[in-house]
């Protein structure tokens, strides 16, 4: 009778396709590792381009975060317009105690010659007109006209009237009024003077609006 193999040992030496498949399986990671495969870097990549990825990443990044914040702050048709505070206004009460002579005297010097001169001009201009307009010889002609006068001794009103004595006359009145002015204005000012001390002056009122 043939020798059989037992069955025990049959069941204690593996088989080759088991024992090609226990070889094949991969290792379990080790306790803390995360079982992450690390690749290898890619051929070719320098630090410089790391740091060029690494920067178009961040400003990609600050970039959305802006545009985030511009959507939070954009106002909404529904928003109602601020209203805003009122300005105030702002009083001040001044008075008026005293006017300095001298300085009235200057002031009024001055404006007393300029109102001289704008008198001067304005009597030659309207002297010019009236004679360019005809004036002159129509009055002497209605003179002759009317005295009958005769053709020998022709009546002129500019023998009596004429440019230079007006003028004169202007300049005359000018400079009276230049002495006439500044006199009143000074006294004028010591009259305020005194009436100032008395009553207190002239109370003025200024507004100012922030």
């Amino acid at each position: 009778m043939p020798n059989t193999p037992s069955t025990g040992a049959t069941a204690a030496t593996p088989s080759a396709g088991a024992a090609g498949k226990a070889t094949s399986s991969p290792a379990a990671p080790a306790y803390g590792q995360t079982g992450k495969v690390s690749t290898p870097a890619k051929q070719g990549e320098s630090f410089g381009d790391k740091v060029n990825a690494a920067k178009a990443a961040v400003l990609e990044k600050a970039t959305a975060v802006k545009d985030a914040a511009a959507e939070k702050t954009r106002p909404t048709d529904t928003t109602e317009p601020v209203a805003r505070p009122r300005g105030q206004v702002r009083k001040a009460r001044l008075r008026l105690s005293r006017l300095d002579p001298w300085s009235v005297m200057k002031t009024a010097f001055l404006l007393s010659i300029a109102f001289g001169i704008v008198t001067w001009v304005a009597v030659f201009i309207v002297w010019s007109a009236i004679g360019a307009a005809g004036v002159f010889d129509n009055i002497n002609n209605t003179v002759t006209e009317v005295l009958g006068t005769p053709a020998a001794e022709p009546f002129d009103i500019e023998n009596y009237v004429n440019t230079g004595k007006v003028m004169g006359f202007t300049t005359l009145l000018a400079c009276a009024d230049v002495l006439i002015i500044t006199a009143l204005a000074t006294l004028g000012s010591f009259l305020y003077n005194i009436a100032a001390t008395l009553l207190g002056g002239l109370e003025v009122t200024l507004a100012s609006e922030d």
